[in-house]
């Protein structure tokens, strides 16, 4: 009846019982407390718990090897593996299986080095360990990546026959993908002759974790081909792997799978659908499941605010995150970080002050996780000094801290200083990985550093053992693209061992548009145009291009082609803030109130700035008068945007503006200029990076 108790009912249901018991004069045995205990560890019921220890003792069972491991358990289950220490220390018998115990709690508890000590302890007292032990310690390896010892424990395992335990074999699969050896693991599961539920969705779930989501979503598939039910475990992973890869069509699926096998009330489930409608730019489906959920937790509202922020909503994410906070919802560092993360979008330094004087206040300014989106914020807000001197003062810093700042520099033209960041990181035995070695070769590009460059690009695959991926090869064709190096940017785009995806002949159309090649960019455009017909960006490239070779029969055939399938060029728009509200502008657009003042500002400006010697490159327009051109161009909507700051804000002031698309030649050489005749900074961050205009000179070297 009490084993029936604590298995089916309430703790206090099941104390009154024991209770009873007792008035009954009856004498418990030692399964008794093993029961309590065991309720109370699953309720997390400590002084509960701590009780029915005291019970074992004063029932005679202190000595009892079976009620002792129950009681350590106990305190395992709570986190109080300290106490669970000195109970197994006192034990005047300690078998395999205490020691077992043991082993698993410090690995569950997050004490990986310790577990393994005590693994190692066990087997120095002659005791050899069994498959269980195996799998209580595995978990400490993979946590560790400690690949070395976790190979040890498989010959092991292979000598005395446990890879045929299923739970044995599940342990070792995920041992094998945090270690990053998919291949040994995949291999290991294709070899299994009982695969059960955990074995599909330890597989799936690790393709998911170390970024293989074609390989988990195909994964998740032959599962359902081979008739295994799915649980919420493997279903998790495959949206996890859907909003990765951004495919929305199977993620879809998925979602129609969660409802026929009635995932849909969990809501773990739930909150990954909301992250992969997010991530797949569906926010308004994953605002909707939001606003049906009945019951959310924070994690719900973490993963809502971080859509809308992904997603550019600022507005949205700060109005749900005030909301959170007039529910007395508890907000955690995740909070924080998807709302500092939606701040980074609006490039507005008092806004990264605000979110980071709520850090500070909440204790959160020493998070890890915060620190660092703070630093990625400061740094899009064109405050990289800021941004460097928080990272100075973080006491730890994971290696996406370190790519963090990398990047900052990168994107800002520091090139020199990102390297040095670099060595530093490597200097404090940081491991960088493919994030790390995209930001460097990106800084490398931004700065013209081709060399630099090239030694990155081929050492993160000889040095590291690190394959590039298509970002990596986008990086390196931007990177000869910008330094004039076309022909070998195309021979190399030819011998990629991978097909060219869009980023890749994208970024190679842009450099030929830049130095005017219209061969090879005629080259890139055909490809391009295969792989996404309907991508208005690259017609519009390809149309400048032509234009700046004065070929203007092409052009129209472009404007032609663009028309018949709808596809129209994205305005330019640029933003900038003043006293608390952001001012947009397009180009040509004459809605704003002081538009007329605007354009006659920029008049005068401009007399100013040709006879500082600027010249106007109207060679992109054509059909109209010469002076009609220049018009056209002073229109631009960084111009509206630089002219309307100049206009409100006192003398010494530094202008922010922060655009939508690249910022065209024209525009960055007037700029610059206008830095010069106004003895203002000007920073403009674009769609790639940060222009800081001084004295007739921008940071980017003109490597724009």
């Amino acid at each position: 009846m009490l084993k029936g108790y604590a298995k089916n009912s309430t703790l206090c249901d099941t104390l009154c019982f024991y209770l009873r018991m007792q008035n009954d004069e009856v004498m418990p045995v030692v399964y008794d407390f093993a029961y309590l205990l065991q309720l109370c560890g699953k309720k997390l019921e400590l002084e509960k718990g701590r009780e029915i220890h005291g019970q074992v003792i004063v029932n005679g069972f202190e000595y009892n090897l079976f009620s002792m491991i129950g009681v350590m358990n106990f305190y395992v289950k709570c986190g109080e593996i300290d106490d669970a220490y000195r109970v197994f220390e006192r034990m005047s018998e300690k078998d395999l299986v205490s020691w077992t115990s043991l082993v698993a709690g410090y690995a569950q508890n997050g004490f990986h080095e310790r577990a393994l000590d005590l693994f190692f302890q066990m087997q120095e007292g002659d005791l050899k360990p069994d498959s269980v032990a195996l799998v209580s310690v595995l978990p400490a390896v993979a946590d560790l990546k400690d690949l070395r010892i976790g190979r040890s424990i498989h010959g092991y395992a292979l000598r005395l026959g446990f890879e045929s335990k299923v739970s044995f074999t599940n342990a070792l699969l995920d041992m094998y993908f945090k270690c990053g050896c998919e291949r040994t693991a995949r291999l290991i599961f294709e070899r299994m002759n009982n695969k059960c539920v955990v074995s599909w969705n330890t597989i799936i779930d690790g393709y998911a974790q170390v970024g293989k989501s074609e390989e988990a979503c195909a994964t998740f598939m032959k599962m359902l081909d081979e008739g295994v039910e799915p649980t919420r475990v493997a279903v998790m992973a495959a949206l996890h792997a859907c909003a990765d890869l951004g495919d929305l069509e199977r993620g879809r699926f998925v979602h129609k799978l969660v409802i026929q096998k009635k995932l849909d009330f969990e809501v773990p489930v739930m909150n990954s659908l909301i992250s992969m409608y997010s991530k797949c730019k569906r926010v308004d489906v994953a605002a909707s499941i939001f606003d049906n959920l009945k019951k959310k937790t924070n994690v719900t509202w973490n993963a809502m605010i971080l859509g809308y922020a992904q997603n550019g909503c600022v507005n949205e994410a700060l109005s749900l995150f005030y909301m959170m906070q007039s529910k007395d919802i508890k907000s955690d560092c995740f909070t924080l970080v998807a709302v500092i993360t939606a701040l980074a979008n609006l490039s507005v330094t008092r806004k990264a002050k605000w979110v980071h004087g709520l850090a500070i206040r909440t204790y959160m300014n020493n998070n890890v996780f915060v620190s660092t989106a703070l630093v990625d914020t400061y740094a899009k807000c064109g405050a990289i000094q800021t941004a460097r001197k928080l990272f100075d003062m973080m006491q730890e810093r994971h290696v996406i801290t370190w790519n963090t700042m990398i990047d900052g520099y990168g994107t800002h033209g520091h090139g020199k200083e990102a390297l040095d960041l670099f060595n530093d990181m490597q200097n404090e035995s940081v491991m960088p990985n493919d994030t790390t070695f995209l930001s460097v070769i990106s800084a490398c590009s931004h700065s013209g550093l081709v060399e630099e460059g090239l030694h990155f690009f081929r050492s993160m695959k000889e040095d590291y053992g690190l394959e590039p991926a298509m970002d990596h090869y986008s990086a390196f064709i931007d990177l000869l693209g910008r330094a004039g190096k076309l022909d070998d940017a195309w021979n190399f785009i030819q011998e990629m061992p991978i097909k060219p995806g869009i980023t890749v002949l994208g970024a190679m159309l842009g450099a030929c548009k830049i130095h005017n090649n219209v061969k090879l960019g005629e080259k890139a455009a055909d490809k391009l145009f295969e792989l996404d017909p309907d991508d208005g960006g690259y017609h519009v490239l390809l149309a400048n291009m032509y234009a700046s070779a004065s070929m203007w029969d092409k052009v129209a055939k472009v404007r032609i082609a663009m028309e018949k399938k709808g596809l129209q060029k994205t305005p330019g728009c640029s933003l900038v803030e003043l006293r608390n509200e952001v001012h947009a502008f397009y180009s040509g657009s004459t809605n704003h109130p002081q538009s007329k003042r605007i354009y006659a500002f920029l008049e005068a400006l401009g007399d100013k700035i040709r006879a500082a010697g600027y010249v106007p490159d109207t060679d992109s327009i054509h059909d109209v008068e010469e002076d009609v051109k220049e018009q056209l161009l002073s229109s631009h909507s960084e111009r509206l945007a630089i002219a309307f700051g100049l206009l409100n804000t006192s003398p010494g002031t530094t202008i922010h503006v922060r655009k939508n698309l690249r910022v065209c030649g024209d525009c960055h050489d007037a700029t610059k200029y206008m830095s010069l005749v106004t003895g203002r900074e000007i920073i403009v961050r674009d769609l790639r990076r940060f222009h800081h205009f001084k004295n007739g000179i921008c940071s980017c070297g003109d490597y724009w």
